[in-house]
């Protein structure tokens, strides 16, 4: 065996020059493969850490959005109404007043729950009547009891909003257009169906409904509207909705209060959380746009190594093949020679393809470390990353399986033409 190994280093070393083209054609398709295959899997993890770099910012960004949100929440609130279910919003806004009605008794359900914590509390009965003391003239009436005390604040600390202030009983406050036509001051004396109210304010134009409002008692209102125990909705204004979202905080709402409908009206508070919600769709977005831009790189790539590998091998196996052959070719008498010193003709197959297998090892080791270098070498185009990152044992043990096999492949049909020529007809041509 020590013999034959020693015929095979002299078989490689004899025709350096063939020896050295056969081992580059090696070398480059493996280092073809290596490089390519490494630039893939550094593709890949240099995917992984964007997207887990972008989740991680994206995160940071929600946690701090989460706290400027409870920050701004805690300095507004939220304003709240609340209104029969069956009663349609758009009547509402168009009519300024309802035509369904809820129990007075939730004022006070909403006032101890521990469902938000509600700065103001306000009960409302809205009707539009026909005054038939002053010509029959179509006004708002308004019957509110002033802010309800809610169970989490002091006494001491429940100071009433100006425009939330009620109304004594046998009081009325009146809006511009109403005073003003009836041509009465504070301290005066009017009539509404059929009982007597003094006047105890009288507002200033506002330019709104409020100009053409009579506001009275609640209990008298629902006493002359006959609703009594009624209420039209309820107002919560500044409501601090610790660990709610808006959403959850009207389900929840209606979830206390059957038969209610929680409408979130607009404020900056309100406006701050649905930025909030679309900038995370929106971050959440850009990171599936970024997958989709980074897997179709890698599909790319994918390509370009499915079509250059083969076409890199066939060209190598082809070269190794030539130059095989033509060794054969030129050293006829030297087989021969050898045939008759008693060599059998697998020997002399086994000799050829030993320096094959020979020829495979190196380049597949020599491939192995110049793609490996190339990969990792800055402006190639690859994605830069740690020796231990990148390194991966079956690459390698790949190139060490097909780098062997496409020599012995290559050189089989030359090595079989050696092994099967007649060394008396070698030696008497020659």
């Amino acid at each position: 065996m020590t013999d034959f190994w020693h015929l095979v280093r002299k078989e490689a070393t004899h025709r350096k020059l063939t020896f050295a083209l056969c081992l580059l054609a090696i070398v480059i398709a493996a280092s073809i493969l290596v490089s390519e295959l490494t630039v893939l899997k550094a593709h890949d993890l240099q995917t992984d850490f964007i997207l887990e770099e972008k989740e991680q910012k994206l995160e940071g960004e929600m946690e701090r959005m989460e706290d400027d949100y409870r920050k701004i929440a805690l300095e507004l609130g939220l304003n709240v109404l609340i209104l029969p279910e069956g009663e349609n919003p758009d009547d509402f806004y168009a009519e300024g007043y309802t035509s369904k009605f809820m129990p007075e008794e939730y004022i006070d359900r909403v006032a101890e729950s521990n469902l938000v914590t509600i700065n103001h509390l306000l009960p409302i009965l809205e009707q539009k009547i026909r005054w038939t003391e002053q010509g029959n003239r179509t006004i708002m009436l308004v019957g509110t009891r002033g802010e309800t005390p809610v169970s989490w604040k002091p006494p001491e600390k429940q100071k009433p909003m100006p425009t939330t202030v009620g109304v004594a009983p046998g009081k009325i406050v009146l809006g511009y257009e109403l005073w003003d036509s009836l041509n009465v001051e504070v301290g005066d004396t009017v009539e509404m169906l059929g009982e007597n109210f003094e006047v105890d304010k009288c507002h200033s134009r506002r330019g709104t409904i409020d100009d053409i409002t009579a506001w009275i008692d609640l209990g008298q209102a629902q006493h002359l509207l006959g609703l009594d125990g009624s209420i039209s909705g309820i107002r919560l204004l500044q409501c601090l909705c610790h660990g709610y979202d808006p959403p959850t905080l009207k389900r929840n709402i209606e979830a206390i209060l059957p038969g209610t409908q929680a409408i979130l009206l607009e404020n900056r508070a309100l406006t701050r959380w649905e930025a909030r919600s679309n900038a995370k769709t929106v971050a959440k977005s850009s990171l599936a746009r970024e997958l989709a831009h980074r897997s179709k790189l890698r599909g790319e790539i994918e390509s370009f190594v499915a079509l250059l590998i083969p076409l890199v091998s066939i060209v190598s196996m082809a070269l190794i093949g030539v130059l095989t052959l033509n060794n054969v070719r030129e050293r006829r008498q030297e087989i021969a020679i050898l045939r008759t010193l008693g060599y059998r003709s697998r020997q002399i197959l086994n000799l050829f393809l030993a320096k094959a297998l020979l020829l495979g090892v190196i380049g597949a080791i020599v491939g192995y470390l110049i793609g490996f270098s190339v990969a990792l070498a800055p402006g190639t185009g690859s994605v830069s990353g740690t020796i231990a990152s990148l390194f991966d044992v079956r690459i390698l043990a790949m190139v060490l399986v097909a780098a062997p096999g496409m020599s012995l492949l290559a050189s089989w049909v030359p090595a079989l033409i050696a092994a099967r020529e007649d060394p008396a007809d070698i030696l008497r041509a020659g």
